[in-house]
């Protein structure tokens, strides 16, 4: 089943906002509905700019089969940009001026090398797709000119699993819970649960920098990779012989995060954990962020560490975010404070020695334990949120989110700035926002802060709107120390702050990566890169 194109996941699954919550929008930030019904995708209509020998050349790298190679509408349309607020509101209103010329389905490594040097041959650009999940501007490239985008979806097998290393070798085109399904089989979880994680792709994964909701247990994506294999007009790049290695700079770093501006990863080798015996959330509030955050911090640095553990702060606790599926449920509680969620997954014995640990720390931090229907509950809607987004958008409001990350040190006075970026800027501009925020990613040194805005769209493009408030906020995380994206990625969309927070230097030596790996810059033009 293809992603909603001009939304988020299935279509089955979207249900409209709650009285009290449109109630909300239209009497405390002034949001109206546009009257303006989006764009029907049968109503798109795109010429075709793909010469013929081109599309000849695409088809026999892919062995001259049938539905390989489509330029029909629909299927262009759907591996249009991604999903961030932008790229939704840009969809809705019809505006496909970053459509592919084709999409390409390959179903192996040797036919992604293959379509590259037909790429090459024509002058094509060419864009890794996977699950679509970009909110960072990361599947349109900013080189004029037709492009390719090469949907990986065939590229979905189990290659190899070796249950005495506790590793497992799989293609990229793996969605998140079909990788998971051939895991479980043998009785083995990744244990990456991104909030995108019923959609994205383990290629998209690696590309990205990922990290997953229970992070604070399995770790970010890029700690579990151990070997990768990248297809680059080039040739092939293979690491990672060994889970460690001192044999000079670990390439598969330089490859983690490039976003497809240097290859195509087509297989990634990564290590497994037994499937969890049991696996328990709960919740717990602090009266306030900075106690919930030291508490937080607390079990990061000294632990024990949940599999999962996250705090929301005062205004995402109240208005539900915490969770997602109650959005406004927590609207009448007059002592919200701030609600933090501790998951614990494993066996009986070490769940239970955890948890009974993790607690007298909290506690002793000044929480309050709040039982576990708050973590139930967490668990169960933990993947609604970019539902309620486009239920949000189709109430005329605005919804983004953002992320960064910082050292312990600077968390406070990074929440601050960015919050008050994003409230002067939006209110400003005549539309005050709802900014929220948790800490969802915990590390013995820092932490990522995770923020939700909601305003209403204004009575201009709401497109600028929002870039201007985004703007305003990445200037606030470089001021305070942050980085640009702790999980996010790159894309276009943050690419000009990653420049400066690379250095000249930095962005100069991946040029120079980019150069050798792919020398007509075909890859994800002005992705991570500028041209």
């Amino acid at each position: 089943m293809d992603m909603l194109w001009n939304g988020w996941g299935d279509p089955a699954r979207a249900t409209p906002l709650p009285d009290t919550v449109t109630g909300l929008l239209r009497d405390l930030l002034g949001v109206k509905e546009s009257g303006a019904a989006p764009v029907r995708l049968t109503e798109i209509d795109l010429p075709d700019v793909l010469d013929e020998p081109a599309r000849r050349a695409l088809l026999a790298a892919v062995g001259d089969r049938a539905g390989r190679v489509r330029t029909d509408a629909e299927s262009r349309v759907r591996h249009t940009r991604g999903k961030s607020t932008p790229d939704l509101l840009r969809m809705r209103r019809g505006d496909v001026r970053d459509t592919p010329a084709a999409v390409v389905l390959p179903d192996g490594h040797a036919e992604v090398l293959a379509v590259l040097r037909a790429c090459a041959d024509n002058g094509l650009a060419l864009v890794p797709f996977g699950g679509g999940t970009s909110v960072v501007g990361g599947l349109a490239p900013a080189r004029p000119g037709p492009f390719v985008a090469l949907d990986l979806r065939h590229m979905n097998r189990l290659l190899d699993l070796d249950p005495v290393s506790r590793t497992a070798t799989l293609q990229t085109g793996l969605r998140a819970p079909e990788a998971e399904a051939l895991l479980a089989e043998h009785g083995y979880t990744l244990g990456h649960f991104p909030q995108s994680y019923e959609w994205a792709t383990v290629g998209g994964f690696a590309a990205t920098r990922s990290s997953g909701q229970a992070s604070a247990g399995y770790g970010r994506f890029d700690e579990m990779v151990l070997g990768l294999t990248l297809a680059t007009p080039e040739g092939t790049l293979d690491t990672g012989r060994a889970p460690r290695s001192a044999a000079g700079p670990d390439l598969r770093q330089l490859v983690l995060g490039s976003e497809g501006a240097f290859g195509v990863i087509t297989s990634v080798t990564v290590r497994i954990r037994p499937v969890p015996d049991v696996r328990r959330y709960e919740g717990w509030r602090f009266a306030s962020f900075d106690e919930g955050a030291a508490a937080l911090r607390r079990l990061a640095q000294d632990g024990p560490r949940p599999t999962v553990l996250r705090l929301s702060d005062e205004t995402e606790t109240l208005i539900g975010l915490a969770q997602p599926d109650a959005i406004g449920a927590s609207l009448a509680e007059t002592n919200a404070g701030c609600l933090a969620i501790a998951g614990f997954e494993g066996t009986e014995r070490d769940t239970t020695h955890r948890r009974e640990e993790a607690a007298a720390v909290l506690a002793e931090c000044g929480g309050t334990f709040a039982g576990a229907e708050p973590g139930e509950r967490w668990a169960h809607g933990r993947y609604s949120a970019p539902y309620l987004r486009d239920s949000l958008l189709d109430a005329g409001a605005l919804a983004e989110t953002l992320e960064t990350a910082a050292y312990w040190s600077r968390i406070p006075a990074l929440y601050t700035a960015v919050r008050d970026a994003l409230t002067a800027t939006l209110t400003e501009a005549g539309t005050p926002p709802l900014v929220m925020c948790h800490i969802s990613h915990v590390y013995e040194n820092g932490a990522s802060l995770y923020f939700t805005v909601v305003s209403a769209q204004g009575d201009g493009d709401a497109v600028a709107h929002w870039t201007r408030a985004k703007h305003a906020a990445n200037e606030a995380i470089l001021a305070a120390g942050g980085t640009i994206t702790h999980h996010h990625a790159v894309g276009t969309d943050h690419r000009d702050w990653y420049l400066r927070e690379a250095g000249p230097l930095g962005i100069e030596a991946l040029r120079a990566v980019k150069r050798t790996l792919d020398p007509a810059g075909l890859l994800n033009p002005g992705v991570l890169l500028p041209l």
